[in-house]
């Protein structure tokens, strides 16, 4: 309790600042409150690590382009810190990737474009991938108001993605399990 309060308050004030932290389930996660410069994606209540767990009848990819337990470079930038850190596989999976953008189900403005939830994060997901346009029912909870929201697919793709831990690379927390880098936003190390 005593370490949620101290994270309450290291919080409030790095917001003032225009990005924050906040604990996720594990107290680990780091947060931010920035909205990105190349998309509409605002990740102020994103879980970014996260227990390891996978959904259900989601498959280990049969031949990653990284290994698990191998280091790649993040290029992707959904959240400060993330362009330019060193990641360590912690899962490699076979799936479809969706942008998605939806309208959170506690309330706010809608996120546009997030990425990425996978085909196993989305209700009632059926065996064939969804096209763009299609409306889903979000089950992923990498944010706050995300599980449980209704969304439109913006994007699709079948790839590898990643779960991974690194360090941002404009310090802070560790980040353990993050979900989801694809295949195309990690460069060998």
């Amino acid at each position: 309790m005593k370490k949620q309060l101290v994270m309450l308050g290291a919080a409030a004030m790095i917001a003032l600042g225009g990005c924050g932290d906040q604990a996720d389930k594990n107290n680990t996660a780091q947060e931010d409150s920035a909205t990105m410069s190349n998309s509409d994606m605002n990740h102020s209540d994103m879980n970014h690590s996260g227990s390891g767990e996978v959904p259900q009848g989601l498959k280990n990819a049969s031949n990653p382009a990284f290994k698990v337990g191998s280091q790649a470079v993040i290029q992707a930038d959904h959240m400060p810190g993330m362009k330019g850190a060193t990641a360590t596989i912690a899962g490699a999976y076979d799936t479809t990737a969706y942008a998605v953008t939806y309208t959170p189900t506690t309330g706010g403005d809608p996120v546009k474009n997030h990425k990425w939830v996978i085909h196993e994060e989305l209700k009632d997901a059926g065996e064939q991938p969804y096209e763009v346009g299609a409306k889903v029912v979000l089950e992923a909870d990498h944010m706050k108001g995300m599980k449980g929201a209704d969304a439109t697919i913006e994007s699709a793709k079948h790839t590898t993605v990643y779960m991974v831990d690194y360090t941002p690379s404009t310090g802070g927390e560790p980040v353990k399990n993050h979900k989801w880098v694809t295949e195309d936003e990690l460069t060998a190390k």
